[in-house]
């Protein structure tokens, strides 16, 4: 079958079983948009070429499958250059599709042109420049292959526009359904390594105050039920990072909660007074461990992680172990299981009662409202929490609003929260949001928002209107770049240089109803629960919420910057415990 190149783009996604791509029509990419009305592939016409990324990416977080974005050359390509690096840092599945202009034309500075794979080099796990019409099949499938394959992340195909130009012979091929890789190199399937699984076991089966130290290459890998059954046979304490939120019950009695800069005491003293830490998808990120030089300084260390170039980078790992964890996971609990599982494990009474205590002592906390103050954004979290589905699927931000969310939802099954943890992304939630809930349209999708994040890419709000896709915006609106006026105000002597955004410009509600969306604004506590189950009750289109929160309130606790994690600050109310 003769097809030409636009044409086997759009077939070669429909023999991925790409079901929706999230996109905008230009100039090097129109061809391409053409043969898409004929096709079963759903298109979400976005508002800004960074919303189709960060729609691809939501995408992607909830279903497990990897998310398309299709945009045009020039501006377009390095519009998706941020989630693109967005997607890479936190091992998200995409493939991006960009225009480029013709064969001829690349390197005259033509119209629109730009160097889009040497841009995108850095922020890709591969990219492709297509030169032949006839690779495009076989490009598309490795495309989709490197993106799901080992350590996930995104990939890049660009096309030159006259290799999918109707009438151009150039862009005619045979249609081949491509069923193998060509890529030297590329080895993503490792063999499991049984003798450092044996002495993983080992090593846990001995340690006195131990801890599960998990992180988002559990939810990548689809570890979660492995991980549960690794810490029930052992009973070994879990810390969940904040991109492995929900891959570990928090109501588990072996949960003691998210690490690093802004978390919670328990978990961040239970690693820094572990005599193992075992590190299950997670690369010792600097939040987590704060300064590195004074981390877990007794820890022996047990590194599972799919990318090997991970093992040894940060901290040096006694038993490092390449793999799938899911797979090195389950080998692990045969492995401890042959050794007696719980009946062979060393005495934790104290450990036990060392970690009790701290949870006693260091629970997460605010203050009470105040007559006459704005609301607590931490208690706005709760009622968000209370009102809606266990399953409900949260996306957040990056700031303040991200890490009340993540530390006041709970979170009970994997999949349900998002967030841009690596690159910290402003702006990412409505559309990460938008893509959640198109890849999940039975759960219910909140996104939580700093007025700030919001102002970045609220116009995919029109996006989500007019496809009559029902997600759900809360925003935390202090009228401040809040994170940045915390550390203001904690390390630079109270010096507010341009933080404060204003809180009654833009008038949200307003705003979002001109979108097309239901709005909402509540200042008072009272106002809360009633508001949240109102748009709880709105299935047809997108809810947006006001919160009216205090501008001083301050995520504690929090390990300064460059600090050792024994330093951590805790709420003020904490100080004398």
């Amino acid at each position: 079958m003769q097809l030409n190149g636009a044409q086997a783009v759009i077939k070669a996604l429909e023999y991925e079983g790409v079901d929706t791509v999230f996109g905008m029509p230009g100039g090097a990419i129109l061809p391409v948009y053409d043969p898409l009305i004929e096709s079963s592939i759903r298109h979400i016409l976005v508002r800004h070429e960074q919303g189709a990324g960060h729609m691809a990416s939501g995408y992607a977080h909830a279903t497990g499958r990897p998310g398309v974005a299709i945009v045009t050359s020039g501006p377009a390509a390095t519009n998706m250059v941020t989630p693109l690096l967005d997607a890479f840092m936190d091992s998200i599945p995409m493939v991006c599709i960009t225009g480029q202009v013709a064969l001829p034309a690349i390197g005259t500075d033509a119209f629109q042109e730009a160097d889009t794979t040497g841009i995108t080099m850095s922020a890709t796990k591969h990219n492709f420049l297509v030169t032949k019409a006839s690779d495009i099949p076989q490009v598309i499938h490795d495309a989709f292959h490197l993106a799901t394959t080992g350590r996930p992340g995104p990939v890049l195909v660009d096309i030159p526009k006259d290799l999918v130009a109707a009438g151009n012979p150039n862009a005619m091929l045979d249609w081949y359904e491509p069923n193998s890789h060509d890529l030297p190199g590329y080895k993503p399937h490792r063999d499991v390594d049984f003798d450092a699984i044996a002495e993983a076991a080992e090593l846990i089966c001995a340690a006195e105050r131990p801890v599960i130290y998990s992180g988002g290459g559990i939810l990548r890998s689809r570890a979660a039920e492995v991980l549960l059954q690794l810490a029930e046979m052992t009973q070994i304490p879990v810390v969940t990072t904040l991109m492995n939120r929900g891959g570990f019950p928090d109501n588990h009695d072996l949960c003691i909660g998210m690490p690093g800069m802004h978390g919670n005491y328990t978990a961040v003293m239970a690693m820094q007074n572990a005599d193992l830490l075992i590190a299950l998808g997670a690369r010792f990120d600097d939040r987590v461990t704060g300064d590195r030089g004074s981390f877990a300084p007794d820890a022996k260390v047990i590194h599972v992680d799919v990318d090997p170039a991970e093992l040894g980078k940060v901290r040096h790992a006694h038993v490092p172990i390449a793999g799938d964890a899911r797979e090195i996971i389950g080998a692990i609990n045969d492995s401890v299981a042959s050794l007696g599982g719980i009946d062979a494990q060393a005495d934790r009474t104290i450990w036990r009662q060392t970690i009790s205590g701290w949870q006693e002592k260091y629970p997460l906390v605010y203050g009470d409202h105040e007559d006459g103050k704005l609301l607590k954004p931490q208690f706005v979290i709760e009622q968000l929490r209370d009102a809606s589905p266990e399953d409900t699927i949260v996306v957040a931000g990056v700031g303040q609003h991200q890490m009340w969310a993540s530390q006041f939802w709970t979170f009970n099954h994997p999949y349900t929260w998002i967030n841009s943890g690596g690159l910290g992304t402003m702006g990412y939630s409505v559309p990460a949001a938008i893509g959640a809930q198109v890849g999940m349209p039975d759960r219910m999708v909140w996104a939580v928002d700093g007025d700030g994040c919001f102002q970045m890419t609220a116009q995919e709000l029109v996006t989500a209107a007019i496809e009559k896709i029902p997600v759900k915006i809360a925003i935390l609106n202090n009228g401040y770049l809040g994170m940045v006026r915390q550390w203001q105000e904690l390390f630079y002597d109270e010096r507010y240089s341009e933080t404060h955004l204003g809180a009654d410009l833009p008038n949200f509600k307003m705003w979002a109803e001109s979108m097309g969306c239901v709005g909402f604004r509540v200042d008072s506590p009272e106002e809360v629960g009633p508001t949240i189950q109102k748009a709880n009750e709105i299935n047809d289109r997108p809810v947006v919420i006001d919160f009216r929160t205090q501008h001083d309130e301050k995520v504690y606790p929090m390990v300064p910057a460059g600090a050792s994690n024994s330093e951590l600050i805790v709420d003020p109310s904490q100080r004398d415990a």
